[in-house]
């Protein structure tokens, strides 16, 4: 007799702990999607992280003449590495410029010099024209004739309007555009990598 009330005793308090634990894992999942919307509340969507979250870029790759083409807060972001002989040549072209300084153009403080950038070899530019907004094609110095272009050190041409940049992005004269194609805040994490939409520290 005490043998069985023992066995129901043991089989009821088994049945007890499953209980208890049911009720709390059930319990636990049910706050958990209660909370949900709360948390979620605070979390930035995915529009509102790609439309301020800054663009990270490995240029290693990169070669003399090319351009690597980004997405940032929804605008082409262009990387163009230049040659020996685009630095010289953006030198050589200033009197053909409308503002071959900058002063009247957008760019962080520490791109306001010839070539507009931090390091001379890499030119990085907001790849819209500064007339109607449409996107210029990268036209290197060789493929001027198949434009139209006259004297053609290489840069970036609109074919809607005409507009005219050089390699530093800045804007010819005689041409739509009135200002130098924007260069958005940049930092180097590396020799190799470039963080688009952070200011490098201490930059003023």
């Amino acid at each position: 007799m005490l043998n069985q009330l023992s066995k129901i005793f043991q089989k009821d308090k088994g049945r007890r702990r499953f209980l208890t634990a049911a009720t709390t894992v059930v319990g636990g999942v049910g706050v958990a999607f209660a909370a949900y919307p709360f948390l979620a509340y605070w979390q930035p969507s995915a529009k509102a992280q790609a439309a301020g979250a800054p663009v990270e870029a490995d240029i290693s790759r990169l070669e003399p003449g090319q351009r690597l083409t980004l997405e940032w807060r929804g605008k082409p972001v262009w990387i163009v590495r230049r040659s020996k002989e685009n630095l010289q040549d953006l030198a050589a072209i200033g009197g053909q410029l409308r503002d071959p300084n900058s002063e009247a153009s957008k760019q962080p403080n520490y791109a306001v010099n010839e070539g507009r950038s931090l390091k001379p070899e890499y030119f990085i530019a907001v790849g819209i024209c500064t007339h109607l907004g449409c996107s210029p094609l990268y036209v290197g110095r060789e493929e001027g004739a198949a434009h139209n272009l006259t004297d053609w050190k290489g840069g970036f041409f609109c074919p809607c309007h005409g507009s005219r940049f050089d390699l530093a992005g800045r804007v010819y004269q005689d041409v739509p555009a009135p200002f130098n194609l924007e260069v958005p805040p940049y930092s180097y994490l590396s020799e190799t990598v470039v963080m688009v939409g952070v200011d490098p520290k201490g930059a003023v």
